[in-house]
């Protein structure tokens, strides 16, 4: 084969490459993955059965359930590199109690699935209490995102792609141009073991603590970093502001959810 053969041969196979980037730029790529029966609409993960011209017309949320955590012990801190020098090692326990699996969502109008937001911890609270339950503590958190071998994400060590949560919706790697949270249950892919969804993204989640104030964790839709996701990262600010990326949800003890 001659040389002006292969010139063409690898010009063409450039012009493949520069098309599928293209296309995936295009169509959003990894950035529009929700999961079935999730599609893209407008700017957020929708029921296929219910988009009409584009967009999410209604949606309605999933069936509540909770889950069981067992009792988990774990090593916090050096398991991952990156929370050295933000995260006082310890060894964190927890006895087994019980988590809603899907984040708290508004209970009637047309937009049942999208997760609440704006929070204070006096309405999580308030939201949890009204519906048997109560704001988990920080380490129940910690235990049911991590996991007992305290992974760095919900779903595992690595992978912190858009199809896994949503994050970075407004700016950032996944971003929709969002002003505010989506659909809940939407990204099964970033499921725990267990089958708790979204504790990385969506909205950040309230928790308690023992002598100091409440905070949240597992970043949220607006967060342009990976690194807010992780099941060890911490949202601190005011417990009575009111912060778009801030929602909740609740836990029983075992003996209270049977």
């Amino acid at each position: 084969m001659n040389r002006a053969a292969w010139v063409a041969i690898a010009g063409a196979a450039i012009a493949g490459v520069v098309a599928v980037i293209a296309a995936t730029r295009a169509t959003g790529g990894d950035e529009v993955a929700c999961g079935a029966p999730f599609v893209v609409a407008d700017w957020r993960c929708c029921d296929t059965r219910e988009v009409n011209g584009g967009a999410c017309a209604r949606s309605t949320a999933p069936a509540a359930r909770m889950v069981h955590v067992p009792a988990t012990r774990l090593l916090l801190g050096p398991s991952d590199w990156e929370a050295e020098g933000r995260v006082a090692p310890r060894v964190l326990e927890v006895r087994a109690f019980d988590l809603d699996a899907f984040e708290a969502h508004a209970t009637d109008g047309a937009d049942q699935a999208r997760a609440l937001s704006g929070l204070s911890f006096a309405d999580a609270d308030a939201y949890c209490r009204a519906h048997g339950g109560r704001v988990p503590t920080e380490d129940e958190w910690i235990a049911a995102a991590a996991g007992p071998d305290a992974h760095r994400y919900p779903w595992g060590d690595t992978g912190a792609v858009c199809r896994r949560g949503a994050w970075g919706l407004s700016t950032g790697p996944c971003a929709r141009a969002a002003a505010g949270p989506d659909s809940v249950g939407a990204h099964p892919d970033g499921a725990t073991a267990l089958g708790l969804q979204d504790m990385a993204g969506n909205v950040a989640e309230w928790t308690t603590r023992d002598h100091a104030s409440p905070v949240a964790h597992g970043g949220s839709w607006a967060s342009a970093l990976a690194t807010e996701l992780r099941t060890w990262s911490r949202l601190e600010i005011d417990p009575a502001s009111h912060d778009p990326r801030v929602g909740v949800r609740c836990a029983k003890d075992p003996q209270a959810a049977r």
